[in-house]
């Protein structure tokens, strides 16, 4: 009886300790269901509690919309995004009343909204595009677009006649290297022998989209010319659009006055500042100012147009509050900020109306509008409008670099300054004289730490390159363009007319001078550049999304923010980088080495393709594939062949080697056609001719090839020869 007792004991306490763990564990997770609804509910009374800055989320989502119409691999139904909208602007209508049914409806409806213009605007533009290459042959048009690059013009051609294409099939417009003796003007017509093809598709998976950008530009072939232009005709006056060919002329003959009487870097640079042309700034320059943080001293935005706002609007006032009369009876404050909104205009107009000028004038216009209503004219609201303005007329804008940093910097300046700007205004003005003079470098200071903090994340992931001494080089260059160069263009412009306009611009190339010293001098510097691998676009997107949240949120919830904006830096380090890279053309190929470098087949074939994939890879050099010692690599008359993660990988550019490589190697690029058959796993001329570029990868489950087309989808931009699905490898054994 004993044992069965102590058997039933036993089993009693197995049950009451079964019970107990069961008892604990619907609590905890009882608790932690307690603890997501806490989280939940508090994140929902935080978004409602902050009403009054829902309007700053519209083009958030607008843009959310936008940028899942361009990530889509095909085009949607024309009908169903208008559809959702207007559904949703229903139900916002009929349930106001709710939060949840209006806040709901309403991002559905900014969503479709974005959706719905994207793809409008994309139908708006389209235009025939080259199905193949043409010429060289005959090409006759008439300029509408001219960079006076310093390798030779370039233009960009309407009114198109191409021999042997019809009219339905000519792109309406294409951009053209032409002679480097050439001296073109726009509007005049041009005779041309040219060699055209279409625009090129990205250089790798994943990379920058060519295509998508010349399709909203109308471009739909580029080339260069053979020998020099001829000039049949000038000017076709009856145009309907002389009046804008007018104002191309002007700026033209403006750029080229400027660069006569400044020549060199000085000219080009004063020329890039009062015109927006930078076609002639020479590269080295260019990367100077790129490598010492000052590049976005050349492009017109914010800082430029803020400037000549500011100017004409204290000139004006000066001038009026000199006559006692005027100054008296007439509100002199409201007519500067009128005198310097149409100043802005021409300046906007004047530069060309890029994307970040577009910005700054909608920005620097509602501030001047807001003064003469008697408003505060800085807020993120003008932040929100701006960027909501711009997506509506041009949504393209949101893929470029321009549109995402200039937003970037500006609203973490406005929210930075709208939270801890009354501090240290407060700072500022309640110390002595000593702390009033150096409030204006702290802003400098302050200023650029913010905006390349909020733009450096966007910098890596589009450039791969970070500027580690950019506040230094800010300290001293952003105070001479504000206080010295920027007066002086305005100077230049003014005394134009009159032919005075040397003296002025000798003043402001002094200036240029010293910025342009400053940005060789920083550039030189031993790690002044920090190459970054860049990321996906999901690190984009989240880097995007958390710095709003941190920025136009309110409360304990906006620190959320930090987590995406961290993701978003670090993504690029965790991205897989393909182990063989082949061209579109099929001239080039590299092979990552056991260092996680890159060695490429040739230096001199599509150099391009070959900086974009180190750049992608965070590299600034790369190895000779003949001259990598490790991974027993080498090279011949017909090809290179190396190990790669224990695989032997075939490269060749010679038919010869194929049979005896498809029977030794594991992995056969070829730069021609394989035309038998081949056991080893290959990639082709065919292949790349059909699917563009190939990034290899080799895992463990197999090899891995991805192409262009797969990435790219089928868009109307896209050039599709033959529709390839994902595949893991042709030939052999995977």
């Amino acid at each position: 009886m004993m044992p069965c007792r102590d058997r039933i004991e036993r089993h009693k306490l197995q049950v009451m300790t079964d019970t107990r763990s069961f008892t604990d564990m619907t609590g905890r997770r009882e608790r932690w269901l307690n603890a997501v609804a806490d989280l939940f509910r508090g994140a929902g009374q935080s978004i409602l509690a902050t009403y009054e800055r829902w309007i700053l989320w519209a083009p958030v989502l607008l843009g959310v919309g936008v940028g899942g119409y361009f990530a889509l691999p095909t085009e949607p139904v024309s009908w169903i995004a208008p559809c959702v909208f207007v559904l949703s602007a229903l139900f916002v209508w009929l349930g106001w009343r709710s939060p949840a049914i209006f806040l709901t409806a309403c991002v559905i409806g900014f969503i479709a909204l974005g959706v719905s213009v994207a793809q409008f605007k994309t139908n708006l533009v389209a235009a025939p595009v080259l199905a193949r290459s043409y010429g060289p042959a005959p090409v006759t048009g008439r300029v509408v677009s001219l960079e006076r690059l310093p390798q030779g013009p370039r233009v960009v051609l309407e009114n198109v006649t191409l021999r042997g294409i019809p009219a339905e099939e000519t792109p309406s417009r294409i951009r053209l290297r032409l002679h480097k003796a050439d001296r073109p003007v726009v509007g005049e017509i041009l005779d041309l022998f040219a060699k055209l093809s279409p625009p090129g598709r990205p250089s790798m998976p994943g990379g920058y989209d060519f295509q998508r950008r010349f399709w909203f530009m109308e471009i739909g072939g580029v080339g260069f010319t053979l020998g020099r232009a001829r000039r049949p005709q000038q000017l076709d006056s009856k145009s309907d659009d002389s009046a804008l060919i007018g104002l191309r002329r002007f700026r033209q003959m403006m750029s080229d006055r400027i660069r006569m009487a400044a020549p060199g870097p000085t000219g080009a640079v004063s020329a890039a500042l009062i015109t927006g042309d930078r076609s002639a700034i020479p590269q080295t320059v260019m990367s100077d100012m790129r490598d010492a943080g000052l590049a976005h001293l050349l492009a017109i935005s914010g800082l430029h147009l803020g400037l000549v706002a500011t100017i004409l609007f204290f000139v004006a006032r000066a001038l009026l509050a000199s006559h006692e009369q005027i100054a008296l009876k007439w509100p002199i404050k409201k007519i500067a900020a009128l005198f310097a909104l149409f100043g802005t205009l021409g300046y906007l107009v004047l530069t060309g109306g890029t994307i970040p000028t577009q910005r700054a004038f909608l920005m620097s216009g509602l501030a001047l509008v807001a003064i003469m209503m008697d408003r505060w004219p800085f807020s993120l609201r003008l932040v929100a409008f701006g960027a909501f303005a711009i997506l509506l007329v041009s949504p393209q804008a949101l893929m470029g670099a321009s549109f995402q940093m200039s937003f970037a910097a500006v609203v973490a300046l406005v929210a930075a300054y709208e939270a801890f700007g009354e501090r240290l205004r407060s700072w500022i003005y309640d110390g002595g004289a000593m702390r009033r003079a150096s409030a204006y470098l702290i802003g400098v200071a302050l200023t650029t730490i913010i905006a390349s903090g909020a733009t450096g994340v966007f910098a890596a992931h589009q450039f791969g390159r970070v500027a580690y001494f950019g506040l230094a080089a800010n300290l001293i260059a952003v105070p001479i363009t504000a206080i010295w160069v920027m007066p002086w263009a305005i100077v230049v412009v003014l005394l134009m007319p009159f032919g005075l306009e040397t003296y002025a611009l000798m003043a402001m190339g002094a200036g240029i001078d010293v910025i342009l010293s400053v940005a060789a001098s920083v550039a030189a510097w031993p790690g002044a550049v920090g190459l970054v691998p860049t990321g996906q676009a999901s690190g984009l997107v989240a880097a995007s999304l958390g710095g709003l949240w941190l920025c136009l949120g309110r409360g304990r919830w906006r620190s959320l923010g930090v987590a995406g904006l961290f993701f978003g830096a670090v993504s690029g380090y965790f991205v897989e980088q393909p182990d063989i890279m082949i061209s579109e053309s099929g001239k080039l190929a590299a092979v990552r080495l056991e260092d996680g470098t890159f060695a490429l087949s040739s230096r001199s074939r599509d150099r391009f393709a070959g900086r974009q994939w180190l750049r992608a890879a965070g590299q600034d050099n790369a190895a000779l594939w003949s001259k990598a010692a490790a991974q027993n690599a080498r090279c011949d008359n017909l090809g290179c062949t190396a190990v790669v993660k224990g695989r032997t990988v075939s490269y060749l550019w010679d038919s010869r080697g194929i049979s005896e490589d498809c029977t030794h190697a594991d992995i056969v690029i070829a730069a021609v056609p394989i035309r038998q058959s081949c056991s080893a796993q290959n990639i082709d001329r065919f292949d790349t001719w059909r699917n563009g570029a190939y990034a290899v990868y080799l895992t463990d489950k197999g090899v891995v090839m991805v192409n262009v087309v797969q990435r790219q989808g089928v868009r109307p931009w896209s050039t599709v020869r033959r529709t390839a699905g994902p595949r893991l490898a042709k030939g052999g054994k995977n």
